[in-house]
């Protein structure tokens, strides 16, 4: 990119006032450029002072915060039952955009996990019952086997979700948005939440 080049400015001025409209323009942006790979963000846990990191995708939200969906005997599941705190991390690398959120996580709804379960392809369906996820198995061939045991199973029949499978809900307690630029010095505006519910914003030395 020409360094003379004009961006949109990221400054405090600029910026809205509110994290999550701030998020849900930097996001939409994203999502009309990039399609799909806009919602894949880098979920981070810590149990047992070991941080993990794996990529989730963003599948709903809320006021209160962003859906993502998964195994709930998981690694990650397990995880977040011992310390439900955890960062959520987007990065847009052809719009220079990067959002990281730290936060609490958790469980939604049955019901809301029943509506999203509902809306998944019937492959995938499949694959939530037929997944023992994160434990080992001794070849592919048997999870493909375990697949076709299940669709026999549910042949011509509505695919319930499986107790084990359901959504979270990530609650932020503090952003980062962040803004690339050529000379290194990028922009970075942080939002911390307040005791009195109200956003602090900030600006971070790159």
């Amino acid at each position: 990119m020409n360094p003379s080049s004009k961006k949109p400015v990221l400054s405090e001025e600029t910026v809205d006032k509110n994290p999550f409209r701030q998020f849900e323009e930097w996001y939409g942006e994203s999502y009309r450029l990039l399609g799909e790979e806009a919602s894949a963000m880098s979920l981070c846990t810590s149990a047992d002072n070991q941080p993990n990191a794996r990529i989730v995708y963003l599948r709903g939200s809320d006021k209160k915060g962003y859906w993502f969906f998964t195994n709930y005997n998981g690694k990650k599941a397990k995880e977040l039952n011992k310390n439900n705190k955890a960062c959520l991390l987007l990065f847009w690398a052809r719009m220079d955009r990067q959002v990281r959120m730290q936060g609490t996580v958790e469980r939604l709804s049955a019901k809301e996990s029943d509506n999203y379960f509902a809306s998944r392809a019937r492959e995938s369906q499949i694959g939530a019952w037929a997944s023992p996820q994160s434990t080992t198995i001794p070849n592919r061939a048997m999870l493909e086997e375990w697949v076709k045991e299940f669709g026999k199973m549910f042949e011509g029949k509505k695919i319930p979700r499986p107790a084990n499978w359901g959504g979270y809900r990530f609650v932020p307690k503090y952003f980062e948005f962040w803004y690339g630029r050529e000379s290194r010095l990028h922009d970075r505006i942080i939002f911390t939440k307040q005791k009195s519910g109200k956003w602090k914003i900030e600006r971070l030395s790159p």
